[in-house]
Protein backbone atom coordinates (compact mmCIF):
# COMPACT_ATOMS: atom_id res chain seq x y z
CA UNK A 1 0.00 0.00 0.00
CA UNK A 2 1.14 3.51 -0.70
CA UNK A 3 -0.25 7.03 -0.44
CA UNK A 4 -1.71 8.56 -3.56
CA UNK A 5 -2.61 12.09 -4.64
CA UNK A 6 -6.13 11.79 -5.98
CA UNK A 7 -9.40 13.67 -5.83
CA UNK A 8 -11.40 10.44 -5.90
CA UNK A 9 -11.83 8.50 -2.67
CA UNK A 10 -14.46 6.81 -0.50
CA UNK A 11 -14.13 7.93 3.13
CA UNK A 12 -15.47 6.02 6.13
CA UNK A 13 -18.87 5.19 4.59
CA UNK A 14 -20.14 4.38 1.09
CA UNK A 15 -22.19 7.59 0.97
CA UNK A 16 -19.05 9.70 1.52
CA UNK A 17 -17.73 9.26 -1.99
CA UNK A 18 -15.56 12.06 -3.37
CA UNK A 19 -15.21 12.57 -7.14
CA UNK A 20 -14.10 16.19 -7.59
CA UNK A 21 -11.46 18.62 -6.36
CA UNK A 22 -14.15 20.69 -4.57
CA UNK A 23 -15.44 17.56 -2.85
CA UNK A 24 -11.91 16.65 -1.82
CA UNK A 25 -11.32 20.13 -0.39
CA UNK A 26 -14.55 19.89 1.61
CA UNK A 27 -13.65 16.39 2.83
CA UNK A 28 -10.19 17.53 3.90
CA UNK A 29 -11.81 20.41 5.81
CA UNK A 30 -14.21 18.03 7.58
CA UNK A 31 -11.39 15.65 8.51
CA UNK A 32 -9.28 18.61 9.66
CA UNK A 33 -12.11 19.75 11.93
CA UNK A 34 -12.50 16.22 13.31
CA UNK A 35 -8.79 16.18 14.18
CA UNK A 36 -9.12 19.60 15.87
CA UNK A 37 -12.13 18.31 17.82
CA UNK A 38 -10.15 15.23 18.88
CA UNK A 39 -7.38 17.39 20.32
CA UNK A 40 -9.93 19.66 22.00
CA UNK A 41 -11.66 16.73 23.69
CA UNK A 42 -8.31 15.36 24.85
CA UNK A 43 -7.40 18.65 26.53
CA UNK A 44 -10.96 19.07 27.83
CA UNK A 45 -10.78 15.71 29.59
CA UNK A 46 -7.54 16.67 31.31
CA UNK A 47 -8.95 20.03 32.38
CA UNK A 48 -12.16 18.46 33.69
CA UNK A 49 -10.18 15.97 35.73
CA UNK A 50 -7.98 18.71 37.19
CA UNK A 51 -10.99 20.86 38.14
CA UNK A 52 -12.81 17.89 39.66
CA UNK A 53 -9.82 16.87 41.75
CA UNK A 54 -9.34 20.42 42.97
CA UNK A 55 -13.00 20.87 43.95
CA UNK A 56 -13.20 17.41 45.49
CA UNK A 57 -10.11 17.90 47.62
CA UNK A 58 -11.53 21.13 49.06
CA UNK A 59 -14.98 19.67 49.69
CA UNK A 60 -13.51 16.45 51.11
CA UNK A 61 -11.50 18.31 53.70
CA UNK A 62 -14.56 20.37 54.64
CA UNK A 63 -16.64 17.20 54.85
CA UNK A 64 -14.11 15.57 57.17
CA UNK A 65 -14.30 18.55 59.52
CA UNK A 66 -18.11 18.42 59.49
CA UNK A 67 -18.17 14.64 60.06
CA UNK A 68 -15.76 15.00 62.98
CA UNK A 69 -18.02 17.64 64.52
CA UNK A 70 -21.10 15.45 63.96
CA UNK A 71 -19.44 12.36 65.40
CA UNK A 72 -18.45 14.21 68.54
CA UNK A 73 -21.99 15.55 69.05
CA UNK A 74 -24.13 12.58 67.98
CA UNK A 75 -23.84 8.92 67.07
CA UNK A 76 -26.11 9.02 63.98
CA UNK A 77 -24.45 7.86 60.75
CA UNK A 78 -23.86 10.70 58.28
CA UNK A 79 -26.12 10.85 55.20
CA UNK A 80 -24.76 10.07 51.73
CA UNK A 81 -22.39 12.90 50.98
CA UNK A 82 -22.52 15.25 48.04
CA UNK A 83 -18.86 14.46 47.43
CA UNK A 84 -19.69 10.96 46.22
CA UNK A 85 -22.44 12.28 43.96
CA UNK A 86 -20.12 14.94 42.57
CA UNK A 87 -17.40 12.36 41.94
CA UNK A 88 -19.91 10.07 40.19
CA UNK A 89 -21.12 12.88 37.92
CA UNK A 90 -17.57 13.91 37.11
CA UNK A 91 -16.60 10.32 36.33
CA UNK A 92 -19.71 9.87 34.18
CA UNK A 93 -18.91 13.06 32.22
CA UNK A 94 -15.33 11.95 31.69
CA UNK A 95 -16.55 8.56 30.50
CA UNK A 96 -18.78 10.23 27.91
CA UNK A 97 -15.90 12.42 26.75
CA UNK A 98 -13.68 9.34 26.52
CA UNK A 99 -16.20 7.52 24.33
CA UNK A 100 -16.47 10.58 22.05
CA UNK A 101 -12.67 10.80 21.86
CA UNK A 102 -12.33 7.11 20.95
CA UNK A 103 -15.04 7.29 18.27
CA UNK A 104 -13.55 10.42 16.68
CA UNK A 105 -10.06 8.92 16.91
CA UNK A 106 -11.14 5.79 15.05
CA UNK A 107 -12.90 7.88 12.39
CA UNK A 108 -9.73 9.90 11.86
CA UNK A 109 -7.62 6.73 11.75
CA UNK A 110 -9.92 5.11 9.21
CA UNK A 111 -9.82 8.26 7.09
CA UNK A 112 -6.01 8.08 7.02
CA UNK A 113 -6.29 4.43 6.03
CA UNK A 114 -7.87 5.55 2.75
CA UNK A 115 -4.21 6.23 1.84
CA UNK A 116 -5.13 9.54 0.28
CA UNK A 117 -2.35 12.07 0.77
CA UNK A 118 -4.72 15.05 0.94
CA UNK A 119 -6.72 13.43 3.74
CA UNK A 120 -3.49 12.56 5.57
CA UNK A 121 -2.34 16.19 5.31
CA UNK A 122 -5.74 17.28 6.69
CA UNK A 123 -5.33 15.00 9.71
CA UNK A 124 -1.78 16.16 10.41
CA UNK A 125 -2.67 19.84 10.01
CA UNK A 126 -5.84 19.42 12.09
CA UNK A 127 -3.93 17.72 14.90
CA UNK A 128 -1.36 20.48 14.91
CA UNK A 129 -3.94 23.27 14.85
CA UNK A 130 -6.06 21.53 17.51
CA UNK A 131 -3.10 21.12 19.81
CA UNK A 132 -2.02 24.72 19.22
CA UNK A 133 -5.49 26.04 20.06
CA UNK A 134 -6.39 23.70 22.92
CA UNK A 135 -3.14 23.32 24.84
CA UNK A 136 -3.14 26.88 26.31
CA UNK A 137 -6.52 26.08 27.89
CA UNK A 138 -4.77 23.69 30.28
CA UNK A 139 -2.91 26.52 31.98
CA UNK A 140 -6.04 28.68 32.37
CA UNK A 141 -7.38 27.88 35.84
Amino acid sequence: MHFIFSDEVVLLFDFWSVHSPAGMALSVLVILLLAVLYEGIKVGKARLLHQALMSLSISTSQQLIEETDQNSSSSDPPPVSRTHLRWFLCHFGQSLLHVAQVVIGYFVMLAVMSYNTWIFFGVVLGSGVGYYLAYPLLSMT
